[in-house]
């Protein structure tokens, strides 16, 4: 048997509990066929006893009748020994010189006494047996010895010993055979999940729909999941690489334009101006590059189970920092109003501070030149932690929210790669949240989503 197979590993786990079982049955079994012969014997040899008994008062100690012979042999299952003497010890009838009482034999013998004895060098069970009776005109106790030998009654707990081992073997050969026959019977749907699996290509992830059994539900429900992560994830894939040299055409065609205009420049100053656009064109290239591979990193990553515990209390207040440090000769004023304990919650630290981070930036790319202060405001509700960043500057018109949220596109146009928000909320949508787009009077108000990992408490 091949040490992986599960035909074998089914036997080694099955058999050696049904063979300790069986062991035990055995061992039960031989202790109470033991007994019940014992018990079964015994009786027989207090049958023969009161036979004789009776016989002999009716033949005045004559021999046995054929008759009691009969019923006495029939009944004892074996040859039968037994000795009569009178009350005064005289020899009456039967065999002459019964096994010799033991030591430990009550006196006078009131009831039927059992012993283990010896009887011409064999082992025998013996019945010492006293009963009031008249024999040839004297009447007292005759004392009245039946006994067989051993043999006999170990025969019979052999032949039924024999015949519950082979049982009790034939059940467990049984059991072998139906579970290295029926395991196959067992894995056939299993074995169809293998031909479904096997079907399946980088380009068909379609979810496995056969029916199996309820044991192996989980892992088809499983594997469901981990195929439309996977057509997910391919799919984000192809769709960055679309996105990549869509979007990366321009600017890069307009590098190229820009360095070609530099070689080709009449004089210093022309090509110093020219270098100063190149160097912007490049910067912006370089930024939406930048931004690509946050929206692809954004794309198809599970966050809530994968990802650290953190405070998002602190980590908004690491954002304010760098945001400060970028936009320093903006004068945007950025007020915070945040809880005073902390808010937990798990996920990517990196991938949130670019999320609000973007956010900022974003009111402050499209807020406007009225736009001077940035309210972010940090509350926890009903297992729920939500962030509201609002500006006071533009705002976006309520028939352009979705097409805020779309990746390449913009509400109201302007500067930008159109991948800020759409970034938050795949980064939200990844950790389990979620990003709206509120109405507002005045400036831009969204609000972001994210489920609490708070500590139970005791």
């Amino acid at each position: 048997m091949r040490p992986n197979s599960l035909r074998s590993r089914l036997i080694l786990i099955i058999l050696p509990p049904l063979l300790l079982i069986a062991l035990v049955a055995a061992v039960w079994q031989f202790r109470g066929t033991t007994i019940r012969a014992e018990s079964i014997f015994d009786r027989g040899l207090l049958s023969a006893a009161l036979a004789i008994s009776r016989d002999v008062a009716v033949s005045d100690g004559d021999a046995l009748s054929p008759a009691t012979r009969r019923l006495v042999n029939d009944t004892s299952g074996g040859e039968l020994f037994y000795h009569v003497y009178a009350p005064d010890g005289v020899f009456v009838t039967g065999y002459s010189t019964p096994p010799v009482l033991p030591q430990n034999a009550p006196a006078p013998l009131t009831e039927p006494f059992y012993y283990d004895g010896r009887y011409q060098g064999q082992d025998v069970r013996v019945l010492r047996f006293q009963d009031v009776t008249v024999v040839s005109g004297v009447a007292g106790i005759f004392n009245i010895t039946v006994w067989q030998s051993a043999d006999v009654r170990r025969s019979f707990v052999r032949e039924v010993l024999s015949r519950s081992f082979g049982v009790i073997i034939l059940l467990v050969l049984c059991v072998a055979v139906v579970v290295w026959f029926g395991v196959r019977l067992g894995l056939r749907p299993l074995l169809d999940l293998e031909q479904a699996i096997a079907k399946r290509t980088p380009s068909e992830l379609e979810p496995i729909r056969r029916r199996v059994p309820a044991e192996a539900q989980g892992l088809v429900t499983t594997l469901n999941d981990l195929l439309n992560r996977v057509s997910r994830r391919i799919s984000s894939k192809d769709e960055f690489i679309s996105n990549a040299a869509h979007q990366l055409r321009n600017p890069v065609a307009g590098v190229l334009a820009l360095a070609e205009a530099v070689q080709n420049a009449p004089n210093a100053s022309a090509a110093k101006a020219r270098s100063a656009e190149l160097v912007d064109a490049a910067r912006e290239a370089s930024n939406l590059t930048n931004k690509l591979l946050s929206f692809e990193r954004a794309s198809g990553t599970d966050l809530l189970n994968s990802g650290t515990r953190l405070d998002l209390k602190a980590l908004i207040a690491q954002v304010r920092e760098t945001f400060s440090q970028q936009n320093t000769d903006r004068g945007v004023i950025v007020t915070m109003r945040l809880p005073d304990t902390p808010v937990m919650i798990r996920g990517d630290a990196v991938m949130l501070q670019e999320a609000v981070l973007n956010l900022m930036s974003n009111a402050v790319i499209h807020g406007g030149p009225e736009l001077s202060e940035i309210a972010v405001t940090l509350t926890k509700t009903r297992g729920t932690a939500i962030l509201t960043v609002q500006d006071d500057g533009m705002g976006i018109a309520p028939d352009k929210h979705v097409e805020a949220i779309s990746r390449f596109s913009q509400a109201g146009g302007g500067p930008g790669s159109g991948l800020g928000l759409p970034i938050a909320l795949r980064v939200m949508e990844n950790h389990g949240g979620g990003l709206e787009i509120l109405d507002n009077s005045q400036g831009a108000c969204i609000r972001i989503t994210l489920p609490l990992n708070e500590q139970p408490t005791h």
